[in-house]
């Protein structure tokens, strides 16, 4: 009879013989098999799905209707232009305009000290306050019309064209001048400023790197600090933290070259040492 009983029980009967059932995990063991097959299941029909997919899209698309690109060509015919009739007059032409009158000038230019073997001929003398009251001021005497404007408000003949405006020369930096550009309140207060302002960057502090960037510049008429490049540096970041202290500087006292401000070339040295 007991070898009947054993014959019918499951391997979990086996398994939990004379144990607790009731805490779980026996029936967590007979539910197993069936979570397993369900799982299968679903896993299989997930795959045949994605591999049916394109095929899937290919039959949607053949049943769908496609769209037609409606490009109709058509010819258009201008019309001729009208005939020219060669009896028909040409148009008047415009009507001449004649220039202002021009009223009477009057030769007054200021006088020339000469010396006598200088003087050719006896210049007349200068006219009198009453001869230029109704006449125009010139280089030379020419006589005009009656009720004529002055020649200064008369339309040029030939105007003059636009002024040329010519391109500014743009004046290249200067390598030493008399005066050399300096940070305000002197070197020491510069150097003060930027190891103020500077960061030991955090990938040289762990690589170890340290060592001294060269940077150049130009100093402008100004004072403003432009064109900053590095000319010798060390990497892991302190070239990049010595360009942006340099670029924030406040505005300099400018270079001076025969008395005058110029742009100027400086070139700045700037340690990084790990303590």
């Amino acid at each position: 009879m007991a070898n009947e009983n054993w014959t019918k029980n499951t391997m979990d009967d086996i398994v939990f013989s004379g144990r607790n059932k009731d805490y779980g995990a026996f029936q967590l063991r007979k539910l197993y098999d069936k979570h397993m097959s369900r799982a299968m299941l679903v896993g299989m029909l997930f795959f045949l799905l994605a591999v049916s997919t394109p095929h899937i899209i290919r039959l949607v698309k053949g049943l769908l209707p496609e769209k037609e690109n409606k490009f109709e060509m058509r010819e258009v015919t201008l019309a001729e232009p009208p005939p020219i009739d060669p009896l028909k007059p040409p148009p008047p032409p415009p009507p001449k305009i004649d220039p202002p009158p021009i009223k009477d000038q009057i030769k007054f230019v200021p006088p020339v000290v000469k010396k006598d073997e200088e003087v050719i001929e006896e210049e007349p003398p200068p006219p009198t306050i009453e001869e230029l009251v109704d006449k125009e001021i010139a280089t030379v005497t020419k006589k005009g019309e009656e009720g004529g404007i002055d020649a200064s408000l008369a339309e040029p003949d030939n105007p003059p064209g636009p002024p040329v405006l010519e391109e500014p020369v743009e004046e290249k930096p200067f390598a030493y001048v008399e005066q050399m550009p300096t940070f305000p309140d002197g070197q020491e207060a510069m150097y003060k400023y930027i190891y103020d302002k500077i960061k030991y960057p955090a990938i040289a502090r762990e690589n170890g790197i340290s060592g001294q960037v060269i940077l150049q510049f130009v100093v402008s008429k100004n004072g403003d600090i432009q064109d900053a490049k590095v000319v010798r540096g060390i990497g892991g970041g302190c070239n990049e933290e010595a360009l942006r202290v340099v670029n924030g500087m406040p505005r300099w006292k400018p270079g001076k070259h025969n008395g005058r401000a110029v742009p100027v070339t400086f070139t700045l040295p700037i340690k990084f040492v790990l303590q």
